[in-house]
């Protein structure tokens, strides 16, 4: 993927710079069913790339806002929407 949006921010004429972070290494850990000891079931590997785009994208940003582009997730979806106390009340009530 690095790759590709190398290329593509190549095309748009994008200045970027791509560089590699140090792998991550993850244990993950199981006990067995009869005890308290515990042995590495499986090691995860993270390997994250860093696309740092130059200031073109950033030129006519106003002061106090931040640009973050991340993967959407339905968490990004529901911060969206303004809590309603009363109405999660109501709803509660009616579920009981």
């Amino acid at each position: 993927q690095t790759l590709y949006i190398h290329n593509l921010c190549n095309r748009l004429s994008i200045r970027v710079s791509l560089y590699a972070l140090p792998t991550k290494t993850t244990e993950i850990m199981l006990m067995q069913e009869q005890g308290t000891k515990m042995y590495v079931d499986s090691i995860l590997k993270t390997h994250e790339r860093v696309v740092q785009v130059k200031l073109c994208l950033l030129q006519n940003q106003p002061e106090g806002v931040q640009l973050s582009v991340k993967e959407h997730t339905e968490a990004h979806y529901k911060a969206r929407f303004k809590a309603r106390p009363e109405l999660e009340e109501l709803m509660a009530k009616i579920n009981q």
